[in-house]
């Protein structure tokens, strides 16, 4: 595995020397998006790429499913996040030969995303056949205020020499922008890599559109695209995949050839294509409004904004530093501009998981945006909540009772094709109820404005369906799949149990604050008053020998691992069939130790320290998952520099491809976790009770943190020190009451609130891993 070398500074990333051997990664990390477009960060000249993708947020297309051996249930048909039409190509010859990284060896190649600016510039420098050095310059931008737009200037100069130069600009469809599916059935690819039926092309003078509809799931795009040119001499052609404008030039030397392209998106599921075509034209026509300059200027206008109420900063780690600006930067862009539909796995970054979204962007990548951009949040919870019908569906295909959301999808439906990780892992339901309960206590706004209560309460039927009550009165869960996939199909989850228990009391208290819209969805006392009822008579299983939660039934007494003799052996799935390591004490991601922080009031000092010295002995992060939960729970037990090391891990994931797979796109669970990694686990906050609960330690190697975040209509700054914190209000009516350290204290504008920093009290020596497993930083 090779890394890509970048450059360390507070607000760029940079890469100062352009590796080819790494280009799948780098594309993933300069990707550009705003929620409902994005770009990978390719070149700009086609040749060479890891992966080349234009993104859609909902534009997809479904395939076949099969199965060796049917089943009742099973999903038939898959859906695959599909490549759409390319606006960003340019291509330059000088002297009749193409600028191609491979061949001309540039003295100089670099690129540079800029957090401020919202853009990614790109210098290359090579020198001609005829001796003249050349210089092509190019900055990309995904605008984040015209959330249908993409524009690329692109700057050809000759230094020293003369040189006839010509530069391609093209909108391209087609098979030029194969989508790298994540998939190995041979049906598969040749559905999305040709999911396109062309329907119509235009050409004008300086530019052009495409229309065209998926065969099968009926959705329409369209792409447009017009020019600015100071220098050269313009034709244009367009067929059914392409919109070519070329631009000629004899340059002298010291002069050169500028070209401003702008690109406008448009899609629908119903719409004709004109009107689509129509639309994205439209998108072209703002943007040449604006202008190149206003273009930047709106852009750097919204990132001022992000970062004045998102911005945070870490004193004595730059490579920290960096990753957590860039970890913010890549969360908002992921759902800026965001409508109806989900944000997926890898976001619009490129094809991993085929485009679909999981629990996990409701577990940290929602949470995070409720606290930074409750907006965004909003829309992603009213989507989830617009699928309602579809986890009925899916609860009725189950013989169950209220709603059974999927493990991955893309409109609504269930994707799954491997039950035992997916229908099993029901903790899903209970996941997303989190994500609305959570929004609506820290923005303080309606459970039903993002459509929070009727989630709630089909969940909370789903449970009663499922759960069991045995002689004694206990009360279980049989045949569930906690967070951690390698111990699947489990007696009593711990996790699990505990999440719907909390999902069970979260339907009955929303009901009874929202009396009359509970009775419009059927709930009566009665109800309620059962779900209350299971919920306080939970099973949760305990070692009394060991003194620990065991993380299912029995878990404890399973077999160990031989984690000395299996160093090499990770992916433990990639190394070991399911049968074998379903049932051994070895964990992907954290589970149990998930439950200490999402379930925090189940748990006693005690408790948090002895499950945590367990599970981390135990559990291998072959998931990205799990650095974010293990960085927030080492803090909660006292540990806060195993927690800084676990924070950088899930910070640098991607930056440094920790797990090996960035090409195939972010890992939007991590980015989100790495903001969490640091605000709840070294900042100690907790959303989930009444007041906003804070509870800082400073790891030795860092001398100061500080972050924003926003609480019921207030900005709040959160600064910790060596000499302690200090919770400033910066923006709203106050006061607002933060618990520092366990002490309520009301902080007002006038008035910020300090309290010392008090200093670690672990109850155990910190925790150690299975050998090689380490936190990798």
């Amino acid at each position: 595995m090779t890394t890509p070398r970048l450059d360390t500074a507070p607000w760029l990333v940079r890469e100062p020397h352009v590796d080819l051997e790494t280009l799948g990664v780098t594309e993933s990390v300069f990707s550009l998006a705003n929620g409902y477009l994005g770009i990978r960060g390719t070149l700009d000249e086609v040749e060479p790429f890891g992966m080349r993708g234009a993104y859609l947020s909902g534009v997809y297309e479904t395939h076949p499913l099969s199965y060796p051996e049917g089943g009742y249930g099973h999903p038939e048909v898959g859906q695959g996040l599909l490549t759409v039409t390319d606006g960003t190509p340019v291509r330059v010859l000088v002297d009749g030969v193409p600028l191609d990284v491979r061949e001309v060896r540039p003295q100089v190649h670099e690129r540079t995303l800029d957090l401020r600016a919202g853009t990614l510039d790109r210098r290359v420098r090579w020198t001609a056949l005829s001796g003249t050095t050349m210089e092509v310059t190019s900055r990309r931008i995904v605008s984040l205020a015209e959330r249908s737009v993409c524009a690329v200037r692109y700057e050809v100069r000759a230094l020293d020499g003369p040189a006839h130069v010509v530069v391609r600009s093209e909108v391209a469809a087609g098979e030029v922008t194969p989508t790298g599916v994540d998939n190995d059935d041979p049906r598969v690819a040749p559905a999305l890599d040709h999911a396109f039926e062309p329907l119509v092309h235009v050409s004008t003078a300086t530019g052009g559109a495409l229309g065209s509809r998926t065969h099968r799931s009926g959705i329409t795009i369209a792409a447009a695209v017009d020019h600015e040119i100071d220098g050269g001499r313009v034709s244009t052609h367009a067929d059914e995949h392409h919109v070519i404008t070329t631009v000629a030039a004899d340059l002298l030397p010291g002069q050169g050839l500028t070209v401003v392209k702008a690109v406008g998106y448009s899609w629908s599921y119903d719409a004709v294509v004109d009107s689509v075509v129509g639309e994205a034209s439209a998108a072209v026509g703002s943007a040449r409004d604006l202008g190149w300059e206003g273009l930047l200027a709106r852009q750097r206008a919204v990132l001022d904004e992000l970062w004045a109420t998102a911005d945070v900063q870490v004193d004595g780690d730059p490579e920290l530093q960096q990753a957590l600006r860039y970890a913010v930067f890549q969360l908002f862009c992921a759902a800026a501009c965001i409508s109806d539909a989900p944000v997926g796995a890898k976001g619009l970054t490129g094809m991993g998981y085929s485009g679909h979204t999981f629990w996990d962007v409701e577990g940290f990548v929602l949470p995070a945006l409720t606290l930074l951009r409750p907006d965004a949040a909003a829309r992603l919870l009213r989507w989830r909540s617009s699928t309602l019908d579809h986890a009925r569906e899916r609860a009725g295909t189950l013989g169950l009772a209220g709603a059974a959301f999927p493990w991955r999808t893309i409109s609504g439906p269930e994707l799954s094709a491997y039950w035992p990780a997916s229908t099993a892992a029901m903790h899903v339901n209970a996941d997303i109820s989190r994500a609305f309960r959570l929004h609506q206590n820290a923005t303080g706004e309606d459970l039903d404005s993002v459509g929070g209560l009727e989630v709630l309460v089909e969940t909370a039927r789903l449970w009663m369906s499922m759960g069991h009550e045995d002689a004694a009165g206990g009360w279980h869960l049989f045949g569930m799949t906690g967070p951690d996939e390698y111990t699947g199909v489990v007696d009593d989850n711990v996790f699990t149990n505990l999440m719907a228990r909390r999902n069970l009391r979260w339907a009955a208290d929303a009901c009874r604050r929202h009396q009359a819209r509970a009775r419009e969805l059927g709930v009566d006392h009665t109800e309620t008053a059962a779900w209350r009822s299971a919920a306080d008579a939970v099973h949760v299983p305990w070692d009394e020998g060991l003194r620990v939660h065991p993380m299912n039934e029995n878990f404890t007494t399973y077999r160990e691992w031989r984690f000395e003799d299996k160093r090499e052996d990770y992916p433990v799935q990639e190394h070991q069939h399911y049968a074998k390591f379903y049932r051994r004490q070895v964990l992907k991601q954290a589970d149990l130790v998930q439950a200490l922080w999402w379930c925090r009031d189940d748990f006693t000092d005690e408790e948090v320290a002895r499950d945590l010295d367990y599970y981390e002995a135990r559990t291998v992060r072959d998931s990205s998952l799990s650095a974010a939960v293990q960085a927030v729970v080492c803090a909660q037990a006292q540990h806060p520099d195993l927690a800084l090391r676990y924070l950088r891990e899930c910070a640098l994931v991607d930056l440094r491809d920790v797990q090996g797979d960035t090409a195939k796109g972010l890992h939007l669970a991590s980015i989100g976790g790495a903001w969490l990694a640091l605000v709840a686990g070294l900042g100690g906050m907790r959303e989930d009770h009444e007041d906003l609960e804070i509870a800082p330690l400073l790891p030795s190697s860092l001398t100061r943190t500080a972050y924003h975040l926003t609480w019921r209509g207030r900005l709040l700054r959160v600064e910790t020190t060596r000499e302690g914190t200090t919770v400033t209000l910066l923006r709203g009516e106050g006061p607002v009451t933060v618990v520092v350290d366990g002490a309520p204290l009301p902080v007002t504008a006038a008035a910020p609130v300090s309290v010392p920093l008090r200093a670690p009290t672990p109850l155990l020596d910190e925790p150690r891993q299975p050998a090689g497993r380490e936190p990798r930083t």
